[in-house]
């Protein structure tokens, strides 16, 4: 809720406004690339904020959603125009789908000028993002700004968080404004204490149960919350297909694996369950067409994305706040459940050990890296061809510790790296394909100038190999466009200042992951592997 009435009894401008509003806020790192009308907003920027420049809008905005991820608070955004906006669409479309709370403010030509189509004018600026933002406006008056960014603030940070927009003139930051008073609800609910009645008795007396555990269960805070519930209940985890955060321990005996986004594959893993208890997840996201046979199963679903409910084929969503919810569950749980007699808890065989080879193997890779990473490392991941073998080998078990894009884009991986690792200071590792890598490569230069510890590992193999897996999947051949040969990774980030290194020979690899683990700032690690090996699921 906003009071407007407050009057300010010395008379500030827009921007000196929005920038207290942003102290009070803790917006004091705005993540930008500058154009002209973005010039009155950063003119005699404060000394207490921090700019991080990004090389291309892209960059920005995943600079901006790992930051608002690992802080859980919104990030600020300041784009250019139309042209600038533009270029941030794929990952202002992340955000989105991955639930990141941004405010993204673009410059807009004067005011004066819009009725006369001016260079850099962006016409209807605020419906230029949509529909993959949560709110935007451009306000109609100067001194609405300030008040704009703050309903803004709020916006986004409400639940499902997301991006929300506010384009502004460039001649509005020297108007004469008042600063709004801020009053947030903090209350979070839950659902109904007849719903959950109802789950508990369904999960009380279910003999073959399964949980799926999606990103906003991490995103919320209810990791270890979903652990207690799923040992209440001795029943397997499976996460959701295509999650964007790790909500369960990979290594906790309920685990049960990974579900696949392809539907008769995700019916195989999920047939026999009478009861299937989605949390924090759509139920279920699909990646390519085909039959989801699951009418023999009860499915309850606990959100709180309208759309997720809108969109599920559960049998009955609940809705509510994820961490309170699976605590409030939890409360309900009797503290002995009815012995179960069907299907026994799905046992995952541990990774098999693999033999060093060339051309190196993507399993070898990661069996090798996962004996040196720091045991607070955070993973950030856009390598879609070898997320079968990250997972096997490279368990993620702690919370806030394993970022990826929910929507599918790419040049997400490398800037969001650059985000999370300003966030919390914590090794941040990028585990990223040769393809992807390209899209959004000048994120390297901002980790060089803010000293970061990222390190990008980039696993060549000379292709899109996400590509090459689908086209098998879906039974396409002689596809173009799949093989990117002669590019020289290690040039690149040396060209931007950042230390780097190619592997070939699997036999230095202990040596390379024990220096560059270690090493101080950024760090490029260029590895050739296999591209015969890899797949999608």
């Amino acid at each position: 809720m906003l009071d407007t009435t407050a009057e300010s009894v010395v008379s500030q401008t827009v921007q000196q406004v929005v920038f207290e509003l942003m102290r009070t806020l803790n917006m004091t790192t705005v993540f930008g690339n500058p154009g002209s009308t973005e010039l009155n907003f950063l003119t005699n920027f404060p000394e207490d904020f921090s700019y991080v420049l990004g090389l291309h809008e892209a960059s920005v905005v995943g600079m901006a959603d790992g930051y608002a991820q690992a802080t859980g608070n919104a990030a600020f955004v300041n784009l250019h125009s139309a042209a600038g906006v533009g270029n941030a669409l794929g990952n202002i479309f992340t955000a989105y789908r991955n639930h990141t709370p941004l405010v993204i403010t673009a410059g807009q030509q004067a005011r004066s000028l819009l009725p006369f189509a001016p260079y850099l004018g962006a016409e209807q600026a605020a419906q230029f993002p949509q529909p993959y933002i949560k709110w935007s406006i451009e306000p109609a008056r100067a001194e609405d700004v300030p008040l704009a960014i703050a309903q803004a603030y709020l916006i986004a940070m409400q639940h499902p968080q997301g991006p929300t927009f506010v384009s502004i003139p460039s001649d509005d930051w020297d108007k004469p404004a008042v600063l709004p008073l801020l009053s947030q609800s903090c209350g979070h609910s839950i659902p109904s204490p007849d719903a959950l009645a109802e789950l508990v008795e369904v999960m009380s007396t279910s003999q073959n149960m399964a949980l799926v555990v999606g990103s906003d269960v991490d995103r919320q805070g209810g990791f270890e919350l979903a652990v207690a519930v799923a040992e209440a209940c001795q029943a397997p985890v499976w996460e959701a297909p295509n999650s964007s955060r790790a909500s369960f321990p990979e290594n906790h005996p309920l685990f049960a694996g990974f579900l696949p986004a392809i539907p008769e594959k995700l019916s195989e893993k999920l047939l026999g369950y009478d009861t299937i208890v989605v949390i924090g997840a759509p139920a279920f996201t699909l990646h390519v067409a085909g039959t989801l046979s699951l009418k023999k199963s009860k499915i309850y679903q606990l959100t709180d994305d309208p759309q997720y409910a809108a969109q599920s084929v559960a049998t009955k969503t609940l809705s509510g706040n994820i961490r309170d919810s699976l605590q409030a569950l939890l409360d309900k749980l009797p503290t002995s459940m009815t012995p179960r007699s069907g299907l026994d808890l799905p046992v995952r065989k541990p990774a098999a050990e693999v033999q060093g080879s060339n051309p190196i193997s993507i399993e070898y890779v990661m069996a090798t890296l996962a004996k040196y990473c720091p045991e607070d490392v955070v993973i950030v991941e856009e390598a879609p061809s070898h997320r079968p073998a990250i997972q096997r080998y490279l368990p993620i078990t702690q919370p806030k510790s394993f970022y990826t894009m929910a929507s599918g884009g790419l040049g997400y991986g490398l800037p969001a790296a650059v985000g999370v690792a300003l966030g919390t200071q914590r090794r941040t590792l990028c585990l990223i394909g040769d393809g992807s890598s390209m899209y959004s490569i000048q994120a390297i230069w901002t980790a060089v100038q803010h000293n970061l510890p990222v390190t990008v590992i980039v696993l060549n193999n000379t292709g899109y190999g996400a590509m090459r897996s689908f086209s098998k999947i879906m039974g396409s051949t002689q596809v173009p466009g799949l093989d990117l040969p002669n590019i020289n990774f290690v040039q690149l980030a040396q060209s931007m200042g950042c230390q780097a290194q190619k592997v070939t020979d699997y036999s230095v690899l202990d040596k390379v992951f024990a220096d560059t683990m270690q090493a101080a700032g950024s760090y490029l690690l260029e590895i050739m592997v296999d591209a015969n090996t890899g797949a999608v699921y």
